[in-house]
């Protein structure tokens, strides 16, 4: 399920340049089997989205194409221009933005939350609060879907960013049923043509 789409950690980022490579991307793998997961159920009443770290809008406007509202979070005032400004931007969908950081992110009560390549660049420190954060965000029946980073990654020495170990995710993932799990260790390069070693857990989960 290779997709590595996240931003280098070991240089400034031009953020503009990052959205301009990554944005007409298609959407996630695990965003579309957790969608579809959902449609196979039914969508349920009321349903509500959160794309947390949602860059440009990837995976965001396929939320939206789906017929989800959706809260688009991300701490970057360009990447909510650049999502509102989307041509293919579903006509009458209902979305509400927030740029804010991690650590200061306000999760409304929802069915899903989507971090797509996004989490690993919490800070460790923030990170408990953060995900202990989108686990009581989540209704039962809700599901998370995205990217968790591992020990093995070349970034997990890296200050700012979260890499864990197997079973640190699998202790994270106690409250869901896990619908899809997949590690994937390899090398190749960030979007910026940096080489790099990838230690990456792919996670569609279900809140019990």
């Amino acid at each position: 399920m290779a997709d590595r789409t996240s931003s280098d950690a070991d240089a400034p980022i031009d953020w503009s340049s990052y959205y301009e490579k990554t944005g007409e991307r298609p959407p996630r793998p695990t965003l579309v089997r957790a969608l579809d997961a959902f449609a196979a159920e039914g969508m349920p009443s009321g349903g509500m989205a959160v794309d947390l770290g949602c860059g440009s809008g990837r995976d965001t406007i396929e939320i939206l194409r789906r017929g989800w509202p959706v809260l688009a979070v991300d701490a970057e005032f360009a990447a909510i221009g650049k999502l509102l400004a989307r041509p293919d931007l579903p006509a009458g969908c209902e979305i509400e933005t927030q740029i804010a950081r991690y650590e200061d992110v306000v999760l409304p009560r929802c069915n899903l939350v989507n971090a797509g390549f996004s989490l690993p660049l919490c800070p460790p420190d923030a990170f408990p609060d953060v995900w202990d954060k989108i686990v009581r965000a989540l209704v039962t029946g809700g599901r998370f879907s995205g990217q968790l980073y591992g020990d093995r990654d070349d970034w997990a020495d890296r200050p700012g960013v979260t890499c864990l170990s197997r079973q640190q995710v699998t202790e994270l993932l106690e409250p869901f049923d896990i619908e899809l799990f997949e590690e994937e260790e390899d090398d190749s390069t960030t979007p910026r043509g940096v080489k790099k070693h990838w230690h990456i857990f792919h996670i569609v989960a279900r809140k019990r």
